[in-house]
């Protein structure tokens, strides 16, 4: 899947991600923000985060290093604000796709399926952010970490919800085996193509509700 804030990027540390301040911010400031954390997701998602140093997130941006420090302490807090906005964006379209189908939980259950499978075909998909986190930050407190755990965990607990109203016997345990047919997928789709991940997708969940 509280956290700090697919491909579309879309696909929080709920928690400070940036030094906390009294009053209004200057002038400009929310807008800076703004550029440092678009230009540092694009480059973390597409390059990798350790690959990817403020300097290169300065430049690229237009701000100046004073004011990505004014508004992160750190390459730390970065990261866990572009997590947290990719936690963000990831549940805010589960959301969408939820209100769509309220009051069919099979459906729904498809729906999200079929829509993972076509964020991972997107020419842009670079890898499951949350799964990239946890692979380049092996430290179990790194606040990017505990992002990327936070998603995953409420993932289970939402397919929990739906799977229950499908009758599941073991709500917790069918939630966690399509929580791993879903990392599977979203890792084996950077190295190999298939005919119809979309349909695999949905007839190994539909099994495993049979």
């Amino acid at each position: 899947m509280g956290q700090c804030n697919y491909v579309k990027p879309e696909i929080g540390m709920r928690g400070a991600c940036a030094r906390p301040r009294r009053g209004a911010p200057p002038k400009g400031e929310v807008s800076a923000r703004d550029r440092i954390l678009a230009t540092a997701s694009e480059l973390f998602y597409r390059e990798g985060i350790r690959a990817i140093g403020v300097d290169t997130v300065v430049e690229r941006s237009g701000v100046s290093k004073t004011s990505l420090y004014r508004l992160f302490d750190s390459k730390d807090a970065l990261i866990a604000a572009f997590a947290a906005e990719k936690d963000r964006l990831f549940w805010a379209w589960w959301d969408r796709i939820e209100e769509q189908h309220a009051g069919d939980p099979r459906t729904l259950l498809e729906a999200l399926l079929s829509g993972i499978a076509q964020r991972i075909g997107h020419s842009a998909y670079r890898g499951c952010p949350f799964l990239n986190l946890a692979t380049e930050f092996p430290d179990d407190n790194h606040p990017g970490r505990v992002v990327a755990r936070g998603n995953k965990e409420e993932l289970r607990a939402r397919l929990a919800t739906i799977v229950a109203k499908l009758g599941a016997g073991d709500p917790n345990r069918t939630a966690s085996q399509i929580a791993l047919i879903i990392n599977g997928a979203l890792v084996t789709g950077l190295i190999a193509e298939q005919a119809d991940l979309r349909g695999d997708l949905v007839d190994a969940a539909m099994k495993l509700l049979a």
